[in-house]
């Protein structure tokens, strides 16, 4: 008996070692990335270099166009695809039978389409958005490619929050006499908010970082754009271009890779405090 307990506390010893083990390579890594881009861009950060214009293919000026064409291309992915995306994770997860083939064969394709290579969104997009609809190399195109590839993402993620609420909020609703409607403003979606805001998050981090999607439909162009229609490069494919096409563009490229990732902590912040404080808002109300 005390072998075997002695080989339980082993186990778990190993277990745990092992998950702290883990967790510290992953901080580790991100420290080591966030080190590096620190040493290799921070000198360059300035107010001036978020607001200029690029000069001389990047190597001089700033970033602001890219910055404006960036939050451009996600507001348009997000216009498009959170409507669209929640409101097909409510039909699947509280409308439609679990068991049905209908739901099946949407859960199936959402799993392969997110499984789809970016390139081959892009590709789409190219010749959907820009060739077929005609709207050409323009950030409203490069918006609704965008869309595509969050929709898998946003959807996934809103059912599978939505099916973990307890079926007690369900029946106690109906049990007070409350619609369905109400039941899903006033209990389910506040109870799943964590997952739609882990699914935003996701889709955000993944819209903002897009860069082989991007480059058959927003295109290349760093000027500021005049509307949707414009072309306009985001911030990952003018990270992309600094690093692989522009000689001397490394230090610019490592700023702007800074500005990147503080964006998307700023987001991530953001999204997980308003998600709480919606939860308890309308749960408490």
């Amino acid at each position: 008996m005390a072998t075997l307990k002695s080989i339980h506390t082993c186990r778990d010893r190993f277990a745990q070692f092992a998950i702290y083990t883990a967790a510290f390579m992953v901080c580790a890594a991100f420290v080591w990335i966030l080190s590096d881009l620190v040493l290799g861009g921070a000198a360059h950060l300035s107010w001036d270099f978020l607001v200029d214009s690029p000069r001389d293919a990047g190597r001089a000026g700033g970033i602001g166009p890219i910055l404006v064409s960036t939050g451009l291309v996600l507001m348009v992915a997000l216009m498009a695809a959170l409507p669209l995306g929640w409101t097909t994770a409510v039909l699947l997860a509280e409308y439609i039978s679990a068991d049905s083939s209908f739901g099946y064969a949407v859960r199936y394709s959402l799993h392969v389409l997110a499984c789809v290579p970016s390139i081959v969104f892009g590709l789409f997009g190219n010749a959907f958005f820009s060739i077929y609809l005609d709207m050409g190399f323009s950030i409203l195109s490069g918006g609704l490619t965008l869309a595509c590839m969050l929709l898998p993402i946003l959807i996934s993620t809103a059912d599978a929050g939505l099916r973990a609420v307890p079926d007690t909020y369900r029946l106690s609703a109906a049990a007070l006499g409350m619609s369905r409607t109400t039941t899903l403003f006033r209990l389910l979606l506040p109870a799943a908010s964590p997952s739609l805001a882990a699914g935003l998050l996701l889709g955000t981090g993944r819209a903002v970082a897009e860069t082989a999607a991007l480059l058959f439909t927003s295109g290349y162009v760093d000027r500021m754009p005049g509307s949707l229609l414009d072309s306009g490069r985001t911030l990952s494919i003018h990270i992309f271009d600094l690093s692989m096409n522009i000689p001397g563009g490394d230090a610019r490229a490592h700023a702007s890779a800074l500005v990147l990732i503080t964006a998307l902590l700023l987001l991530n912040v953001a999204a997980m405090r308003l998600a709480a404080g919606w939860q308890r808002r309308r749960i408490t109300e």
